[in-house]
């Protein structure tokens, strides 16, 4: 008996260090990734040094057994590179975005994706169409969204570019690659791998598009590079790339400990960890009417993912729960995205 017990204790103190590990991990990566590109002004050799760490990480824990990744093989990547090519610009625009806006301005658009991929899996993958609770959480993130937008005191056309570029990127890559991955059955560090070893291949070529290779190079001839890898910078880009590794790892772990519904409910409270770290640390955040909109968007993401996983008080979806539960587990495990290098998410 003592041994039971003893067994569930250990059990659940694991339980408990995986979750707050992600919760740590998801709610600090956006202001992380926020400090290290304010500190380190290159966002493609950012990115770069990021899938770089992450497609290590994972060959490196692979060899040593502690994770299970698909092989590299060149027929797989051919398949997987045009998902690789739209989750490249998913992450360049995420990292462009935080370039120019704060933190809140991130997490609102990131929040107005479920509303975007509704529209686009009805349209383009002939899904039914939302329920009533479905459509009456995606107004209610929209309204959100709007009143910060309207309410916005640090608007530049630039930094909303960036952020309309990232919001459709980023719908696009949630749409694509989940049927992109889907059909390879790669596994989710596969998909990690996979996303991140490609990426790293394609970053050159976007150096090169955006110019960006010529601000490096001056950088690291003037001073002998004492510009380019001051001890702030170099703190912050470690920090954002190891983070990037660490949320692959907890998201990963914490995924498979908890029920989708706990980990969704974790990845809600991320968000609301997020807007209140940025509020202590940063001068630069939305005004308190701009903060009241973004939590009536981040709560209406809350509806929204009580309206797709089944409501309470509904005896069919209450049977139903426990395959709910674990067919929810199966996709979060295929679309992973979050896993992902150094991107925030924490959704």
């Amino acid at each position: 008996m003592a041994s039971i017990r003893m067994e569930a204790s250990k059990q659940y103190y694991a339980t408990s260090s995986l979750v707050i590990g992600y919760a740590l991990c998801s709610s600090l990566l956006a202001v992380i990734n926020k400090f290290a590109i304010t500190n380190f002004n290159y966002p493609g050799l950012l990115t770069a040094l990021q899938y770089l760490t992450s497609a290590v990480g994972v060959w490196v824990l692979g060899k040593f057994g502690l994770l299970h990744h698909d092989p590299f093989t060149v027929e797989t990547a051919k398949k997987f590179l045009p998902a690789a090519l739209v989750f490249y610009l998913a992450i360049f625009t995420n990292t462009n975005l935080l370039r120019h806006a704060n933190v809140d301005t991130f997490i609102v658009f990131r929040s107005l994706t479920p509303l975007l991929v509704a529209i686009a899996d009805t349209a383009f993958r002939k899904q039914p169409c939302p329920s009533k609770l479905t459509f009456v959480s995606l107004v209610v993130i929209l309204a959100g969204a709007v009143g910060y937008v309207a309410t916005d005191n640090g608007f530049t056309l630039t930094a909303y570019s960036w952020a309309f570029a990232y919001l459709v990127t980023i719908t696009t890559e949630m749409v694509y690659i989940k049927h992109m991955v889907t059909n390879l059955g790669l596994n989710t560090w596969g998909f990690v791998f996979y996303n991140n070893l490609l990426s790293l291949m394609m970053a050159p070529l976007f150096w090169v598009i955006t110019g960006e290779y010529v601000d490096v190079f001056a950088a690291m001839a003037s001073s002998s590079g004492r510009d380019l890898f001051e001890p702030v910078a170099f703190f912050a880009v470690s920090l954002s790339c190891v983070f990037g590794l660490l949320i692959s790892f907890f998201g990963f772990a914490a995924r498979k400990a908890i029920s989708a519904t706990a980990f969704t409910v974790t990845g809600v409270v991320n968000k609301f960890l997020t807007v209140a770290i940025n509020v202590l640390i940063w001068d630069k955040h939305a005004t308190p009417f701009g903060l009241m909109c973004l939590l009536l968007t981040i709560a209406g993401g809350v509806l929204y993912q009580q309206s797709v996983t089944g409501g309470v008080g509904n005896p069919s979806n209450q049977a139903l729960s426990k395959q709910v539960d674990s067919k929810n587990d199966d996709e979060a495990d295929r679309d992973e995205e979050k896993g992902i290098s150094g991107k925030i998410s924490g959704v």
